[in-house]
């Protein structure tokens, strides 16, 4: 009788072998999924300006090479490893870059924490329980991993805690924009704004999660939504989105741009969120909310390690700000409802895919990328 036990898989890959250079198509091995990991057979995957960042990293004890990009994805389980007992092969799923494991007390809380404590997200170089990794070049050698998931890979191997089950009921390259940005965005509206009808918000930052964000306020009706952004393009683009005004920093002239936007909305926005990653930014938008109530999603990762200043007085006003990982999402509880959002035909994903490339071509998704020139890049692993 065959053995069913995996075995190692020899596949194409994109691996960066050194920061900010072009990734080499490389044929790699990746070894069997260990007890309560998965390998996923990845049937396209997107370009997150998140991995652009770590891959031009330099000088940083998280920027190491080689290394598998990638954690935006869709495929299907090939192998399962022991103690799997959530998944069975064929199976369509979305890996994540964060995880629920339905056991910790974070998991479990009812106060919406979606930091899983017993395998907290990091950017880790290698599998979250062994610390060891599971992708080989042809000379024997290690390739490292990337939040757990390195999807610019025709096979990876993924933690069951970060894989979430969904039904084949819609074009795969939509069902990998829920692995992210787009879940990010509209997670951090709906999940730790709470924005409501007839809101005011203000958006620094008009990316793909920006984007995604002004997407969110659009379903929950905010009455407002303001877009801050230095290419003055973005407010054709952001009105797809719901947004209605726009603000050009490069443009206001003397005034600051929380100067601006309390003069548009009356006091200040009901809820600003910073989608770039600059303190400058984070303060700007803290600067714009509203006395008393005003709320500020931080989302954007500081990319230059800057602190956060804010003037202890503005807090005693009533304001608050808050930090944001996957905007709040709870990857198994909430990624399946966006899908049903989408089949609802309330959430719009289908605008946010600006190109459609094989993994061939994978260099080329970032350039359009660092070029302004897409949202969200589908990579195909059999064009």
């Amino acid at each position: 009788m065959a053995s069913t036990t995996p075995k190692p898989i020899k596949c194409k890959a994109a691996v960066s072998r050194a920061a900010g250079e072009p990734l080499q198509i490389e044929e790699v091995v990746v070894a069997p999924p260990k007890a309560h990991e998965v390998r996923i057979k990845i049937i396209c995957t997107s370009l997150c300006h998140s991995d652009v960042t770590f891959w031009r990293m330099k000088g940083n004890p998280m920027a190491v090479h080689p290394r598998i990009f990638g954690h935006e994805a869709v495929g299907t389980i090939e192998s399962i490893g022991e103690h799997v007992d959530e998944f069975k092969v064929g199976d369509l799923v979305v890996p994540v870059f964060t995880g629920q494991c339905h056991e910790c007390a974070d998991c479990t809380s009812e106060r919406g924490s979606n930091i899983c404590s017993l395998l907290p997200f990091r950017i880790s170089a290698a599998m979250p329980r062994d610390g060891t990794t599971r992708f080989t070049d042809m000379n024997g050698e290690s390739i490292y991993h990337f939040t757990g998931v390195s999807s610019f890979s025709e096979y990876t191997v993924v933690d069951v805690t970060q894989v979430v089950k969904l039904d084949d009921a819609v074009e795969h390259n939509k069902l990998c924009l829920l692995s992210c940005g787009v879940s990010t965005g509209v997670g951090a509206a709906w999940k730790l704004a709470g924005v409501e009808v007839g809101s005011t918000v203000a958006i620094f930052g008009l990316g793909s999660v920006g984007l995604a964000v002004s997407e969110g306020c659009r379903i929950r009706g905010a009455s407002r939504i303001i877009g801050v952004d230095l290419n003055p393009d973005k407010f054709e683009l952001g009105k797809k989105f719901g947004l209605t005004d726009f603000v050009n920093p490069k443009e206001i002239g003397e005034k600051s741009v929380s100067e601006v936007i309390i003069e548009m909305t009356n006091g200040g926005a009901d809820y600003c969120f910073e989608c770039i990653g600059l303190a400058s930014l984070m303060s700007d938008a803290f600067k714009s909310s509203h006395q008393g109530w005003g709320k500020t999603i931080i989302l954007g990762v500081e990319m230059h390690g800057s602190p956060l200043c804010i003037a202890p007085y503005e807090l005693l006003n009533g304001k608050c700000v808050m930090g944001s990982l996957f905007g709040g999402i709870k990857p198994k509880d909430d990624i399946p409802t966006l899908l049903n959002k989408y089949l609802n035909k309330e959430l719009e994903l289908d605008k946010f895919i600006t190109h459609e490339i094989g993994l061939d071509e994978i260099n080329k998704a970032f350039d359009l990328l660092l070029e302004g020139k897409s949202l969200r890049c589908i990579i195909w692993m059999d064009k």
